[in-house]
């Protein structure tokens, strides 16, 4: 865009009137403010187009759903009206179809009703990435562009890079567990009974209500939302109204005295019952349940006289087999521990190859049996190979009618998993495991100990702590509702296993703190971002920070992300749950799809290049190019200059040539997956990590992650 000068001269000897110091600084105001709309139109690229994207195509499709679902709600509500309000007196084979028909509408209903609930959780979930990362675009560009306020994008950067990883986490959360939600909605479907949510009530559900008026106006039938306690006989109603926005009313509580079935003979309706309140006696309620099953339910849990009830809050049975924590459950987890560190502590992918399926199931069934249990000899016998004895000790501990760290405590183990301090979690998980009951509390120890010295010969097996939290994080753990929130939380059970393994002797043969608060109460930070900036303040000047850069592909809409690529797992060191092979790469990280974030503090115009025949532009990569400018240049402080990046092909060169390298700054880890190490300390077999701005490497025999700017390659 060109600019002309409001001081144009129109011969040598006339000057208009705010020329000479005045016409200079309006000119540089100018050109300021033409650089500021050149600047407002990289916005809209980056700013305003993927949120308008994101309004059409993602809030546009909820809407649709949203108009389908209103309309399919108030077509099966007037048709179950219509049902409600047929005769009893008509022909049987008229309330047959009719009975018919309402069951084929409700099915469909429920159809639409899932589908519907589902896209709402997946656009609460996309808003978390697809709204803010643009928002973070913008701020980064803007941070970039003005060079006077680089001081406040310093102290900026701390809440940014926390913000990046849990913006590529979250995404990352979203699509991995995409399919297990899927899945979830598609056991709902198939068997709703079993999947309802467990709680305090004995029944609950809607009926409708007779409100009677003065004659001659009759009566009307209300819908309400009743729930009933079957201990202390309370019985609660909400009228509800679908019309008016699913708006309550006021809730209505009594007492129950008693409860009858209403025949035929005297009400013109079906499904129909009356109660009695203590309060009001003599004065029955009518009411309506929506099906004949519906009301042998409400009957059964209001100690009606009639109906078969089937207690839908019992909790859940026991499952398949007869597994306990009994003396012939000790036995068999001691026979198959002992099988496996005798014969297969060296096997590669210990506990991750699983066995077959018929036979682990005849090896449980004979190890079950107290009849057959001693005479099954696993550790001298071939007839069973390592991966049936494992796969069949995994299965017994699926079997018990209660995970080993069981439901009641599953959400307090999850809590330090999510939140504070290395040193803080282990002391929260040390406190919960002497909560457990006593013989939980054993066959944990027995079971933790084996796996700690399975986790020993990692080298061999490959198998390290990990690994093996994958692997034990659902057996040992699971929530008592299969739940979208559930699905969400699965990496932070293998957090949870894995501080047990690394600390097995401190939980389990010391006591905990006796005044450790209770409940549990950690600080909140990012669970997989060690915040290291914001923990050392004072040391901002002396070490460089690590610094994320943003890339966002406009024209690839059409590719998405592998999950088996860069989705992170809940721990660091968990990068080698998703493939038998060594956890560590020998190659940097390659390009991410759209929207992914990228580690590069150079020029990501060459480094496009080398990766690909073609340069796409970037939304952001302007912000990513440095700065000719020399006063920018002199005033930076030294905590942020930057060596120049490699391209492609020298980073992948570079990985495979460095092997060692030197500390130049002390660390002090954050995390167990971290190292500690002081200035001049030397790292073998360093390599790129699959975390952003990070190293993998070799400190006095231990293997961890290394901040990538605090080291020097030799």
């Amino acid at each position: 865009m060109s600019l002309h000068s409001p001081c144009k001269q129109p011969s040598s000897s006339a000057r208009q009137p705010g020329c000479g110091r005045k016409g200079s600084g309006n000119l540089l105001v100018l050109r300021f403010s033409d650089r500021l709309l050149w600047r407002a139109l990289s916005v809209t690229e980056t700013l305003i187009k993927p949120l308008e994207r994101f309004r059409k195509e993602q809030l546009g499709a909820v809407k649709e759903e949203k108009k389908k679902f209103d309309k399919e709600t108030e077509r099966n509500y007037s048709l179950l009206e219509k049902h409600l309000n047929l005769s009893a007196k008509k022909k049987e084979l008229q309330l047959q179809e009719a009975d018919s028909q309402v069951e084929q509408n409700r099915k469909h209903f429920y159809e639409l009703s899932l589908e519907y609930v589902c896209k709402l959780q997946e656009i609460q979930e996309r808003k978390k990435f697809e709204c803010v990362e643009p928002v973070l675009s913008f701020f980064q560009g803007l941070f970039t562009f003005y060079h006077q306020g680089y001081e406040l994008a310093k102290d900026f950067s701390h809440y940014k890079m926390a913000l990046q990883i849990n913006i590529q986490n979250t995404r990352n959360r979203f699509e991995g567990t995409r399919s297990e939600v899927e899945e979830l909605m598609n056991k709902i479907r198939r068997n709703p009974q079993e999947h309802k949510r467990a709680n305090h009530f004995t029944m609950e559900g809607y009926l409708y209500v007779q409100e009677k008026r003065p004659a001659p106006f009759g009566s009307s039938w209300v819908k309400h939302y009743c729930t009933y306690r079957k201990e202390t006989k309370k019985f609660t109603m909400i009228p509800f109204e679908h019309r008016s926005g699913g708006k309550a009313g006021d809730e209505e509580l009594f007492i129950l005295t008693y409860c009858t079935k209403r025949n035929i003979d005297t009400i013109d309706r079906r499904f129909c019952f009356d109660l009695e309140a203590s309060d009001r006696p003599g004065v029955p309620v009518t009411m309506q349940a929506f099906s004949e099953e519906d009301r042998k339910l409400w009957m059964e849990a209001l100690d009606g006289k009639e109906a078969l009830f089937i207690n839908l809050n019992k909790a859940s049975a026991k499952r398949e087999g007869s597994a306990q924590l009994d003396k012939i459950g000790f036995t068999v987890i001691k026979k198959c521990i002992n099988a496996v560190e005798t014969r297969g502590i060296n096997d590669q992918g210990l506990y991750r190859v699983v066995g077959v399926s018929s036979k682990v199931q005849r090896l449980l069934t004979l190890l079950m049996d107290a009849k057959t249990c001693n005479e099954v000899d696993l550790e001298n016998s071939v007839d069973w190979e390592v991966k049936t004895i494992t796969s069949a000790m995994k299965q017994y501990l699926r079997s018990l009618p209660e995970p080993l760290m069981t439901y009641e405590l599953h959400g307090e183990f999850i809590i330090p998993a999510k939140s504070g301090s290395p040193e803080s979690r282990v002391n929260a998980v040390h406190f919960l495991v002497h909560k457990l009951p006593e013989k939980n509390k054993e066959m944990l120890d027995i079971l933790v100990k084996h796996l700690a010295n399975v986790s020993k010969h990692a080298k061999r097996n490959l198998m390290t702590v990990a690994n093996l939290g994958v692997v034990f994080g659902p057996t040992l753990m699971r929530p008592q509702e299969e739940t979208v929130a559930a699905i969400m939380d699965l990496k932070f059970q293998n957090i949870v296993v894995e501080i047990l393994i690394e600390n097995h002797e401190k939980i389990f043969k010391t006591l905990p703190d006796a005044t450790f608060p209770e409940p549990i109460s950690m600080p909140v930070s990012p669970p997989n971002a060690p915040p290291r900036q914001s923990r050392r303040q004072g040391q901002r000047i002396k070490r460089p920070l690590a610094v994320y850069n943003l890339c966002l592909e406009l024209d690839d809409a059409d590719t998405h992300s592998s999950p088996k690529e860069d989705t992170p797992t809940g721990s660091m060191d968990s990068l080698s749950s998703q493939s038998p092979t060594p956890a560590f790469s020998s190659s940097p990280p390659g390009l991410l799809d759209r929207n992914h974030l990228i580690m590069d503090s150079g020029d990501l115009t060459d480094w496009a290049t080398n990766l690909s025949g073609q340069s796409r532009p970037s939304m952001v990569s302007w912000m990513n190019t440095p700065s000719t400018n020399p006063a920018a240049t002199n005033t930076t402080p030294s905590a942020f200059s930057f060596p120049n990046p490699a391209t492609g092909s020298d980073r992948a060169v570079e990985s495979v040539a460095h092997r060692k390298a030197r500390a130049v700054y002390p660390c002090e880890a954050e995390h167990s997956s971290e190292l500690s190490f002081q200035i001049g300390a030397i790292f073998e077999d360093v390599q790129f990590s699959r975390e952003p701005g990070w190293l993998e490497g070799t400190l006095n025999g231990k293997r961890g992650l290394i901040p990538q700017n605090y080291v020097q390659f030799l």
